[in-house]
């Protein structure tokens, strides 16, 4: 087995918990180099500090498995640490839409797998995982018994391992098209063309925290994407609600969704947010705004560009509301750190002129876990704000 040494001192990260080997820790390679392999990371000194896949082209060199040098990594291996995985989520009990498996973080690097009622959708994001995505299709169909696998792995972090953007059925013969339930709420979940793997299960939590704010009130929901808050806050009174995204096909998913459940106080708007929050007529228009926009950063180079683009339209959202009402603003870049995002959302309501109150801060729904050692998997924040 290859031994990958480290330069001195590197592998006190790795031992405390952080998953992964840069490029520039490594000081040399003992063996043959074969990317996607196994092989055995060792300390300056020669000291056995565990196991990782291996992609010499990638700037993450080596996604590590296992710190115990006793343990083989074979199928039985995987099987534990889906095993360890699963087990969390049946504690949490989250129903039918859930992340089961959330990389890193699950201890299964590369590796995420999303359960809509009956059907899983996964992505393979690493060399190493995808050199096994049999063996692992095997297990989850194993230890799970879904209907249906559907392949999700159509982005860009495949190629800079190397691999191509892939999707498909991996198992069984279905229609992508899942119907689901969250939080009392019926929609259908596009498995095939969806985002991500089909939703932004993430939000689940968040989603459901709208019925402290929302009962009577007229609402707006910005980057809508397929309708969860917008439907949301319907489901718990809101008087009338607007849902706004600039995707044609998100907004036709809203209002089907909408039609499933009943709720007639949902009014789709098609149109870029940016451009609509900047308009004078809707001031005072709403008692509460949610924004839940896109990664607006994927790579700290652009990080200056993106606060640009959340202090804006946490700026143009802040002057809409009206007194009394309430903003929840996310962001699910994991560079937007939680000290940058609450510096942005300060500078937005100084510059809005308005006086807040903050009310709540929150992360992601606890299927998608993240490591102490490496916060890096903590990428959603959520602000609530009262505008006086």
């Amino acid at each position: 087995m290859l031994i990958v040494k480290l330069n001195p001192n590197e592998e006190e990260n790795i031992l405390h918990g952080f998953p992964w080997v840069y490029n520039n820790e490594i000081n040399s390679f003992f063996g043959d180099i074969k990317n996607g392999e196994i092989v055995k990371v060792h300390s300056f000194n020669n000291v056995f500090v565990g196991y990782g896949f291996l992609n010499v082209n990638s700037k993450l060199m080596v996604r590590m498995l296992s710190l115990n040098e006793e343990d083989r990594i074979d199928k039985e291996f995987f099987r534990k640490r889906i095993q360890y995985a699963l087990a969390h989520r049946k504690n949490i009990n989250l129903g039918q839409a859930c992340r089961l498996i959330f990389a890193e973080a699950d201890f299964l690097p590369g590796l995420i797998v999303d359960q809509y009622n009956d059907i899983l959708s996964v992505q393979f994001l690493c060399l190493g995982m995808d050199n096994i995505k049999k063996q692992i299709i095997e297990l989850l169909v194993e230890e799970i018994h879904p209907r249906g696998i559907y392949e999700r792995s159509d982005t860009p972090v495949r190629i800079k391992e190397g691999l191509e953007e892939t999707k498909g059925i991996l198992y069984g013969n279905f229609d992508p098209r899942v119907l689901v339930e969250e939080n009392g709420i019926r929609f259908v979940v596009d498995v095939e063309n969806g985002q991500k793997t089909g939703y932004f299960l993430d939000q689940k939590f968040n989603r459901d925290m709208v019925k402290y704010y929302v009962k009577d009130k007229i609402v707006l929901d910005c980057f809508s994407n397929v309708g969860g808050f917008a439907l949301h806050s319907c489901k718990y009174g809101a008087k009338h609600v607007d849902a706004c995204d600039i995707s044609k096909l998100a907004c036709e998913e809203i209002s089907s969704n909408a039609k499933l459940n009943g709720f007639e106080q949902l009014n789709v708007i098609c149109t870029d947010v940016f451009d609509f929050l900047r308009k004078s007529e809707l001031q005072d228009k709403y008692d509460v705004i949610i924004l839940d926009p896109p990664a607006f950063t994927k790579d700290k180079s652009t990080v200056k560009k993106a606060y640009r683009g959340y202090k804006e339209i946490n700026l143009q959202a802040l002057k809409l509301i009206k007194s009394g009402g309430y903003l929840l603003t996310f962001s699910c870049s994991q560079h937007m750190t939680p000290e940058l995002f609450m510096e942005m959302v300060k500078e937005a309501a100084r510059d809005s002129k308005r006086n807040v109150q903050f009310i709540d801060f929150r992360i992601q729904a606890p299927d998608h876990p993240a490591l102490l050692a490496g916060n890096e998997q903590l990428y959603l924040k959520c602000m609530v704000l009262r505008v006086v």
